[in-house]
């Protein structure tokens, strides 16, 4: 397919436009490294009636998202039960802020529909041993004062903008090799 172009389709022995019913949702394995990513963090484990829900909402969205009106080639992945990834392959269509926008309001959507917050980007997400955790600021910034935890401990760095960053292992971190590090742990001795 060229960029920028919709697909062709055979109907009734004439070439017709696809206009409306391109679903350019791909695996998100598919994306390449460069692929613009969004993380929205649930601020507790998620059931699986609840991650059903999400997914199905989500992949109902993703489905049909636009730029433009362009589809935009995209992906989403659950990860731990509670962290959404979503990716758009800008090569294509880049991601408008309206289409943003739209990704968002869906999101917040989401948050009354489970019963979770998923768009506050405040608190900080960790694992203590093998379970995902998460804190306000505050709360880290006092466990770090008392050593509950430190800097080799893996933090979630919901910031990463790429799903390059996440396959290179910059999204799931010790602290200090991310913003964690110099917030919560700078001129501290461990």
């Amino acid at each position: 397919m060229l960029l920028g172009r919709k697909p062709l389709h055979l109907e009734q022995g004439t070439y017709t436009r696809n206009e409306g019913k391109d679903m350019p949702k791909v695996p998100f394995e598919d994306l390449p490294d460069t692929a613009r990513l969004w993380t929205f963090a649930a601020s507790e484990t998620l059931s699986m009636a609840q991650q059903d829900a999400l997914v199905q909402t989500v992949d109902a969205f993703l489905d049909t998202w636009r730029a433009h009106g362009q589809p935009l080639t995209c992906a989403r992945e659950l990860r731990h039960d509670r962290f959404l990834l979503v990716a758009v392959d800008e090569v294509a269509t880049d991601a408008s802020g309206c289409s943003i926008d739209a990704l968002v309001h869906q999101v917040r959507g989401l948050e009354q529909e489970l019963g979770v917050t998923m768009t506050d980007n405040a608190p900080v997400w960790y694992r203590d041993g093998g379970t995902v955790r998460c804190a306000t600021r505050q709360e880290f910034r006092e466990m770090a004062q008392r050593g509950g935890v430190q800097s080799d401990t893996i933090v979630f760095d919901n910031t990463v903008q790429s799903v390059g960053a996440v396959r290179g292992g910059k999204w799931e971190v010790p602290a200090r090799e991310s913003w964690h590090g110099r917030v919560f742990f700078d001129g501290m001795t461990e």
